[in-house]
C-alpha cells in the first residue's frame, strides 16, 4: 500500500488575513481620530504651557529689568535667591502656611465627609460646602478681612459678647496674621477636599461593615479600622494637592495683609511678585519662580515614594 506523504499546513485563509488588515486599518483610523480631538488641547498646552515653561528656565539664568537687554548670568540668580533674606522669610513662610492648612484641611474634609456619608439631602449639603471652593478668592478675602477687623470685625464682637474677651489684632499681629489666612484657606477648600472623600466612601463596599458589625466593632473601630485606610488612596491624592496649593498661596495675603505685618505673610509667590513687578527683576523673579518649582515637584515625589508604605488599594 502506499504512502502519501504529510500535507504542509495550510496557508492563513485569505478571510482571516482580510480580517486583521481590516482590524489594524480600523485600528489606525481610531487613532486617527483621537489624535483629531485632541489637537487643540494639545496645541494650547504646548503654547501656553510647555513653550513658557522652557523661556521661564532660560530666564532664570539671564539678568532682564523687561525693557533693556538680557544678559546671560549663569547661576547667579540662584545663588542670589539663597542669600536673599526676603526669599527666607517668605520659604519660612510658606512652609507655615502648609503646616497649618494641609492637615487640618485633610482631618476636616474626612469628617465632614463621613458625617454627609449617609444622611438625607446629601446633595443639598454637598452644595453648601462646594460653594466657597467656587467663589473668587479675592471676594471671600475681602469679606474676611471685615470679619477679621480688630474694631468692629464679627468675630471679635462675638468673642466679646459671648466670652467676655477682647478677640486679637488678627490681620496686624505677626502672632496671629498667618493663622487667619489659613483659616480663611481651609474654609475655602473644605468643600473640595470634601467632594473627593465622598467619592472615596461611595467606592467602598459595604459588605466590609457588614462584616465589622456582625464582629461586634464600634463605629470608631469601623472609621480606623476600614474607612480610614480605605480611603488612603484619596487622602494621598488630597494630600499632593493640597501641599501644591499651599505653596502657591498669594491672593489671600496679597489682598488681606500686602505681605505684612513686618512680612509675617510674606510668601514664595509673592516674594515672586515682588521681584517682577515691583523691582522688575525678573531673572531674579523666574528663578525664584524655578526653585519653586523645583521644591514642589521634590515635595511631590517623596510623597509618591512615601505613600507606598501607607497607601492601600482594594482589590
Amino acid at each position: 500500500m502506499n504512502m502519501q506523504p504529510a500535507a504542509t499546513s495550510p496557508s492563513p485563509p485569505l478571510n482571516e488575513a482580510k480580517t486583521k488588515r481590516n482590524a489594524i486599518r480600523t485600528q489606525t483610523v481610531d487613532s486617527l481620530w483621537g489624535c483629531f480631538f485632541i489637537l487643540p488641547q494639545m496645541v494650547g498646552l504646548i503654547i501656553f504651557s510647555l513653550i513658557p515653561l522652557v523661556l521661564a528656565f532660560a530666564l532664570s539664568l539671564m539678568s532682564w529689568d523687561g525693557f533693556g537687554e538680557r544678559s546671560f548670568v549663569g547661576l547667579d540668580n540662584f545663588m542670589g535667591q539663597f542669600k536673599d533674606p526676603d526669599f527666607r522669610i517668605a520659604l519660612v513662610n510658606t512652609l507655615y502656611y502648609t503646616v497649618l492648612t494641609v492637615p487640618t484641611g485633610i482631618l476636616a474634609a474626612m469628617l465632614v465627609a463621613v458625617g454627609l456619608n449617609k444622611v438625607k439631602g446629601k446633595v443639598l449639603y454637598r452644595l453648601i460646602y462646594f460653594m466657597p471652593n467656587i467663589t473668587m478668592s479675592v471676594a471671600v478675602a475681602v469679606v474676611f478681612m471685615w470679619l477679621f477687623n480688630s474694631d468692629f470685625g464679627l468675630i471679635n464682637l462675638y468673642l466679646k459678647d459671648w466670652f467676655g474677651i477682647d478677640g486679637p489684632r488678627w490681620l496686624t499681629d505677626t502672632r496671629f496674621v498667618m493663622p487667619s489666612i489659613a483659616l480663611l484657606s481651609i474654609w475655602m477648600g473644605l468643600g473640595g477636599s470634601m467632594v473627593l472623600f465622598l467619592a472615596g466612601l461611595q467606592g467602598i463596599s459595604p459588605t466590609y461593615y457588614e462584616a465589622a458589625q456582625i464582629d461586634g466593632a464600634s463605629k470608631w473601630q469601623q472609621l480606623r479600622h476600614i474607612t480610614i485606610p480605605l480611603l488612603s488612596s484619596t487622602t494621598f491624592f488630597v494630600t499632593i494637592m493640597s501641599v501644591i496649593g499651599s505653596f502657591q498661596v498669594f491672593d489671600q495675603s496679597f489682598v488681606m495683609t500686602s505681605g505684612g505685618p513686618a512680612k509675617a505673610s510674606y510668601t514664595l509667590v509673592y516674594h515672586i511678585y515682588d521681584s517682577a513687578f515691583v523691582d522688575f527683576t525678573f531673572g531674579t523673579s523666574t528663578s525664584a519662580a524655578v526653585t519653586l518649582f523645583a521644591m514642589i515637584l521634590t515635595l511631590t515625589l517623596l510623597q509618591m515614594k512615601i505613600s507606598k508604605r501607607w497607601v492601600h488599594y482594594e482589590e
